[in-house]
This record gives C-alpha cells, sequence and structure tokens, in this order.
C-alpha cells in the first residue's frame, strides 16, 4: 500500500507546483522548515516516485501538433508487447494506458492536422498487433491536467 503525503509534503508539493523554478531556499522560507529539511523530503518523494520529474510541462499544440485524439486499440490477443514496441516508435503518440472494456489499449495521440492524424493512426494499425481501432479527437479541454486538487484532498 502506498504510503499517503503529509501536510508537508502537500504544502512543498503545492509550492512547486504553482513555481516550478522556485529555489529550496525560498521553499524553505515560505514553509518555515530548514533548507536541508525541504532536500530531505524532496529525496523521499523521489524515491517513493511521488516526484517523477522536473521538466517543464510542454504544450503540444504550439509545437506544431493542435490535434489531439484519443485513439482505443484492439490488440491480437498475446501481441501485446509488439503492439507497445510498435507504439513507442510513433513520437505522436504521447501515452498509451491498458485498459479494461472492449479494447486494450487507449492512446493520447497528436496531430499537425486531421490528415495527419489519419497518417498516424493507419502506421499503428499497420503493425501486425493491432487488429483495430476507433478514434476521437478532442474539441476543446475543459479541464487540463491537474493534481493539486488532489494533493490538497489528499491530507484534509
Amino acid at each position: 500500500m502506498p504510503e499517503e503525503i503529509d501536510q508537508l509534503d502537500a504544502r512543498l508539493l503545492l509550492t512547486l507546483r504553482a513555481q516550478p523554478r522556485i529555489g529550496l531556499l525560498e521553499v524553505s522560507r515560505r514553509l518555515g522548515v530548514a533548507r536541508g529539511t525541504v532536500q530531505a523530503r524532496l529525496d523521499k518523494l523521489q524515491r517513493r516516485g511521488v516526484i517523477t520529474g522536473f521538466g517543464p510541462e510542454l504544450e503540444p499544440a504550439h509545437m506544431g501538433y493542435p490535434v489531439l485524439a484519443f485513439v482505443s486499440l484492439e490488440i491480437v490477443q498475446g501481441r501485446l508487447d509488439e503492439a507497445v514496441a510498435g507504439l513507442r516508435r510513433v513520437p505522436e503518440v504521447l501515452e498509451a494506458h491498458g485498459v479494461t472494456g472492449d479494447r486494450d489499449l487507449l492512446c493520447r495521440v497528436v496531430a499537425r492536422d486531421n490528415g495527419h492524424l489519419q497518417d498516424v493512426i493507419n502506421g499503428m494499425l499497420q503493425k501486425g498487433a493491432v487488429q483495430r481501432s476507433i478514434s476521437a479527437i478532442s474539441m476543446t479541454r475543459q479541464i487540463p491536467y491537474r493534481v493539486e486538487p488532489l494533493i490538497s484532498a489528499a491530507v484534509v
């Protein structure tokens, strides 16, 4: 069972989410704890897998990929590893999740335009391990990826 975060962890994570470029000394000042405490907490959160990176968040739409789609794939039985290996080679596949239901994988895919999206999907289907697909194009993002409410709710 994963450990829960405590009040200090939550405050630390919320501070870093709000200002990812802030220095540790400033974080320690704002939280009212020693810099060593902040560093120790960060190290612990990284070891536990809570913090998975410190890179900038990127928006593919502003990098020339304004089309976002969710593509569900049905995989030939016993060929999941092969399908995933093929999807890893497609740069437009941002994520792939194993899911329940009538499909096996749910992929978040970006494209330059609808024609490019069709080419990407066709490329995904050319992998022998993928049987068929269903896709849905995102029209608007109503709630962006977020973890702050989850962090706040974890320590109530």
